[in-house]
């Protein structure tokens, strides 16, 4: 074991009990791939119309963006730890709901109450990981709350499709109880304590987060929350101060490629978008004249390929995040993307036009995922989360995550919503098309406007902010005097 290992191993066991919340959470999002074609079949014991799964697909994440601020309160007041494990309780009975539902509106119920633990985990979730972390590693550990909710879709896409609904949400039942369990015995943010002027209980924690003499950091970090604290953080400091206001739109900008490069709907719709494929094939067989040839894979398994890569891939992020950087890695997401939702938009508008021409290139599509996949996760699906947690002071910090994980919801829920009716409508090519021209747009956006932060304290970040805000305001005044 290195040195380096030894002296940050308590802060990577501390991020990995803490984000077992957030593999709870990417079960309930991954849940409805594996469940959604038995609900739509003839078999299912609670008959489901595609309106009303693209609604219990969807409905969590709507429900998602009512919680961010009420759990903003109270991680600002009770703290993050006792937050989040209030966060926990939302899923438990989700799925308890789930293992006895009986309707379509019972699993309505259960979504929203997931999607009400979703929001409290997301909002404070970032923000608890940031402040545990030493500069180091506090990119690699941050990342981590993407790497454990690929976890979590990963387990539906290999569990779900051999076992019954009930027995899948019984399993998933188990993780958000271990989460308390284990969490219960975890140390709070020393930033929190610092915040109330609790210094002796700040010590502590952070002496259960860290090897060695932590005198100077505590002295770095309590000097760090005096300076954020010095004016008392609002809602409308977000917009009114120039480096929150600038931090801010940079922040929702990446959010906004993240969802509109159309994530969400890759991940729920992972099945179905497959089963468009091996429909598409068995077609064209039958129509010269030969028995119906099978896929050679079928849905779950195409499915369970692409969450593997998912998981594997966010590894990777983690290595990479704190070494290549932020701003290099969502790039290359980006572009990567970008290309891959153009190469399935062509294939599927072929294969509704003329599906001989694509007959030979049934490995299309799952190859293009799994590239998309890649691409996503290494930058896109990890990074969106470390920039929240470092671009704003303390003062704020949860104000701006708060309304970050809002706005995300709103546009996950659109992505999701919108992913069935368009695909009904205006065909499945369309979709992705669309998916394209934003990731490129998105593609544009951060290398213009995205600072690195690689490597650099909460401090050194702000005053960067503070340098380029003055900066462009000097540019603006010589506009003007010109």
């Amino acid at each position: 074991m290195t040195a380096k290992t030894r002296s940050h191993w308590k802060e990577y066991g501390t991020a990995l009990c803490a984000t077992l919340i957030t593999a709870t959470a990417g079960t309930c999002y991954g849940w409805p791939s594996p469940t959604l074609p038995y609900l739509q079949s003839s078999e299912s014991s609670i008959p489901t119309s595609n309106d009303e799964g693209s609604w219990i697909v969807s409905i969590m994440i709507l429900c998602s963006a009512l919680t961010p601020v009420p759990s903003a309160y109270l991680a600002d007041r009770f703290g993050r730890k006792t937050t989040l494990l209030l966060g926990a309780l939302p899923f438990i009975l989700g799925w308890v709901l789930i293992i006895f539902a009986k309707s379509v509106p019972m699993l309505y119920a259960a979504r929203m109450f997931s999607g009400l633990g979703y929001g409290i985990v997301y909002t404070v979730a970032p923000m608890y990981t940031g402040e545990i972390a030493t500069n180091e590693v506090r990119g690699a550990l941050s990342t981590l709350i993407t790497l454990m909710n690929k976890v979590g879709i990963l387990a539906q896409y290999c569990i779900g499709p051999f076992v019954t609904m009930r027995t899948l949400a019984a399993i998933n039942l188990i993780l958000p109880v271990t989460f308390v369990i284990t969490f219960l015995f975890l140390p709070e943010s020393p930033y929190y304590y610092l915040k109330f002027e609790r210094s002796e209980r700040a010590e502590r924690s952070l002496r259960n987060l860290r090897s060695g003499d932590i005198r100077i950091e505590l002295k770095n970090i309590e000097l760090n929350v005096q300076e954020d604290m010095k004016n008392k953080g609002t809602w409308g400091d977000l917009v009114t101060e120039a480096t929150n206001r600038k931090a801010m739109w940079i922040t929702l900008g990446i959010f906004t490629i993240q969802q509109l490069c159309g994530s969400a709907a890759v991940v729920a719709y992972a099945q179905v978008i497959f089963n468009c494929t091996t429909g598409g094939i068995a077609n064209v067989t039958a129509a010269n004249g030969t028995a119906p040839a099978s896929a050679p894979l079928t849905p779950y398994q195409e499915s369970i390929i692409l969450g593997s890569m998912q998981v594997a891939t966010c590894i990777l992020s983690v290595v990479l995040v704190d070494r290549v950087g932020r701003k290099p890695l969502l790039l290359l997401s980006a572009l990567g993307v970008g290309l891959m939702n153009a190469a399935l938009g062509t294939y599927f508008f072929f294969d509704v036009i003329n599906k001989p021409i694509v007959a030979s290139l049934h490995w299309l599509p799952l190859a293009s995922l799994m590239i998309y996949i890649f691409c996503y996760a290494i930058g896109l699906s990890t990074v969106p989360y470390v920039i929240i947690g470092e671009m704003f002071p303390t003062n704020v910090k949860l104000y701006a995550s708060c309304i970050a994980h809002i706005y995300t919801g709103v546009f996950m829920f659109a992505v999701q919503k919108l992913f069935q009716v368009v695909k009904d409508a205006f065909g499945i090519y369309t979709v992705f098309w669309g998916f394209a021209a934003f990731s490129f747009m998105g593609l544009v956006f951060m290398l213009i406007m995205l600072p690195e932060t690689k490597g650099k304290s909460f401090a050194c970040i702000q005053a960067q902010l503070k340098r380029e805000v003055a900066r462009d305001n000097a540019k603006k005044l010589a506009t003007v005097e010109y």
